[in-house]
């Protein structure tokens, strides 16, 4: 986990949707956040984590 991962993860804490756009950006990803924050926050922090842990893998495989 890098130092910006763990401020994206912090800010999902706060607010799931920012820490989601600040990983993809205004996708369908964080569209999703938002829909399932406004559900609950936990399924939006969970779906946040998520797509941070997901996208830093994807960047690893790349390299």
């Amino acid at each position: 986990m890098t130092f910006g991962d763990f401020i994206r993860v912090l800010f999902s804490i706060l607010i799931p949707p920012l820490g989601v756009f600040f990983r993809v950006g205004f996708g369908l990803q964080f569209w999703l956040n938002i829909l399932l924050t406004l559900f609950g926050y936990v399924p939006g922090l969970i779906h946040a984590i998520w797509i941070i842990a997901a996208y830093r893998t994807r960047e690893n495989a790349a390299l």
